[in-house]
């Protein structure tokens, strides 16, 4: 494997501390900070995807909610790619940012994981980046039919057997990226 790169998509205030609060959000902020510092460590780029919904939208550029979460261990440095699809890749500077880095191995880590984890997740193995996702440094609300700890599980499990992957696709906890098990 050549370089690796840390992507942090959504984690936005509106999406983690909007009411109803996302699942498990002290956690995953404390696991996404975790997997910055690695990054860090192992002096890959920490790249922040925020989403923009439009005008009058939740997710309203420059809007409270639309603002990177204030408990996200950022820096100056860190590149933010803002984006209008569930994808990170549609339309945005991801793809060239990453090639610019060398980069063939994402780590994937945020929210919503049944809408932009997954998109970005999909379009990454389709581009044929290795993928390491952060099992518990992703949140979401709760949805109509599942509470935000059954989204966060199922799609862990999904993730997890999906074996038919042009690289891997690997699930992780935040501790075994730590002791090493990329």
């Amino acid at each position: 494997m050549g370089n690796k790169a840390l992507i942090v998509i959504d984690v936005q205030y509106g999406q983690i501390e909007g009411q109803p609060r996302a699942g498990r959000a002290d956690a995953v902020l404390a696991n996404l900070n975790r997997a910055i510092a690695l990054a860090r460590r192992q002096d890959m780029p920490v790249i922040f995807i925020q989403h923009d919904s439009g005008p009058g939208s939740d997710l309203a550029r420059d809007s409270e909610a639309w603002q990177l979460h204030p408990a996200l261990a950022r820096l100056d440095g860190d590149a933010v790619v803002h984006k209008r699809f569930s994808d990170s890749f549609q339309r945005t500077a991801l793809t060239e940012l990453l090639r610019g880095g060398d980069v063939d191995e994402l780590w994937l880590a945020g929210s919503a994981p049944e809408f932009c984890v997954d998109s970005t997740l999909r379009s990454a193995m389709s581009q044929e980046y290795a993928v390491t996702l952060i099992a518990d440094a992703h949140t979401c609300k709760p949805r109509p039919r599942l509470n935000a700890e059954q989204v966060i599980d199922h799609f862990n499990w999904v993730w997890s057997n999906l074996d038919e992957t042009p690289k891997p696709l690997r699930v992780r906890n935040i501790a075994e990226l730590e002791s090493g098990a990329a």
